[in-house]
């Protein structure tokens, strides 16, 4: 019996006994696995292997299989069988993770399988080059840079009003328009970097769990903060980044619930935008939990509509534009059986989406992209900021 005949078997016992694990041993094996759509992509090991290393591989696997096949799933693995396992002969040799760049990949492994049997196919330079995200040749009419900010704010309040958890997570994509080998060096208002330079801490901010793309070079960034590199072509995140920070609830949520006679249910809801007044937020999606028996629902809103969606015993209030500063408020109504149903829990918290445009709560700046490159062309760069609620709940019981 094979090694990974054994997991599957070895799963089903520890889902049993429910000692289920990320990581599982039988005998001088170990087996890291992860579950995607309907599959398990395990990885066995007999030595002590990195095991952030293998995750980190297997979770590269899957967004690999995704450029290619769109949907990762059993019936696009039995219908691209070849090119699975020509992708799978490229990402790893002997143990070893090797070409991982779905684009470098897709320049010699295509989507027509037929291809791969010719034997006249060429390894492309790129896979062998220091740079092996990047091709060589590359060029453009016009030499741009899009850098997108986006934050997305967790947060948990609790029925107090008080914030139980804030945070927020950031990350840097870049959409690279630029011709030949371009070294870029991106420059933030870092606060290890304002302190390295003698400028103070004000309008600065303090990063946490940075994580970077490989094209940056971590030696330059670890002694004195720069942020240099060769990029990729095309679309990609350069940079990931935390902050554990008390952030004010930029969307503010009220509600008050009340039962008539074990026949009806009112609920009012109060929204009111808690940012500046010159920021707007865009597609406001307010989630408020109703009964599971609720029935017959009507719904007053000073702006935007309201919809009951029953299979969520939820009602969804929509707002398509929440400027900074106003308040808005929600009633609706509903029906219940005469029959009082009984609250075994509390009620679940009030979701809330939003994103706002130019915009980011930690003051996080971009300011400057250099781009150098030999043939010295000028190129544009273009920054955008958005802030958007990630995990964003309002306890109301």
């Amino acid at each position: 019996m094979s090694k990974i005949e054994h997991f599957m078997p070895l799963l089903v016992q520890r889902e049993e006994e429910g000692a289920l694990a990320p990581l599982l041993s039988h005998g001088q094996v170990h087996f890291l696995w992860i579950k995607h759509s309907n599959l398990y992509l395990v990885a066995t090991t007999s030595k002590n292997a990195n095991a952030s290393l293998v995750y980190s591989f297997l979770y590269k696997t899957i967004e690999v299989f995704c450029e290619y096949f769109k949907e990762l799933e059993e019936e696009s693995i039995r219908d691209n069988f070849v090119i699975v396992y020509e992708l799978l002969d490229e990402l790893m040799d002997f143990g070893f993770p090797q070409t991982t760049d779905s684009k470098i990949l897709q320049e010699y492994i295509t989507q027509q399988s037929n291809k791969l049997e010719t034997g006249k196919s060429r390894v492309p330079p790129t896979v062998t080059n220091a740079v092996s995200w990047r091709s060589e040749g590359i060029k453009y009419k016009k030499n741009e840079v899009f850098i997108d900010v986006i934050e997305s704010v967790n947060l948990l309040v609790n029925a107090n009003g008080s914030v139980l958890l804030s945070e927020i997570v950031g990350t840097i994509k870049l959409k690279v328009f630029l011709s030949g080998m371009p070294e870029l060096r991106l420059g933030l208002n870092d606060r290890v970097l304002f302190e390295l330079t003698g400028r103070g801490k004000n309008k600065s901010v303090e990063l946490e769990d940075v994580k970077f793309h490989q094209c940056v070079r971590l030696s330059r960034f670890d002694n004195d903060r720069t942020i240099s590199f060769i990029p990729p072509d095309g679309d990609f995140e350069l940079m990931s980044y935390r902050l554990s920070t008390q952030v004010k609830p930029l969307i503010w949520i009220e509600s008050v619930i009340e039962k008539f006679s074990h026949s009806r249910v009112e609920i009012m809801v109060k929204a009111k935008g808690q940012f500046k007044k010159q920021s707007v937020a865009n597609g406001v999606e307010i989630s408020v939990p109703v009964p599971s028996d609720a029935d017959s629902p009507r719904f007053k809103t000073s702006v935007g509509s309201a919809k009951y969606v029953p299979e969520r015993n939820v009602v969804i209030w929509s707002i398509k534009s929440f400027p900074g500063g106003k308040e808005y408020l929600m009633r609706a109504h509903f029906g219940l059986p005469s029959v009082e149903k009984e609250e075994v829990e509390g009620r679940p918290p009030i979701g809330v989406k939003f994103e706002i445009p130019y915009f980011t709560v930690s003051g996080i700046q971009v300011r400057y992209m250099k781009i150098i490159e030999k043939s010295g062309y000028q190129a544009l760069p273009w920054v955008r900021y958005i802030t958007q609620s990630g995990d964003y709940q309002l306890r109301t019981s």
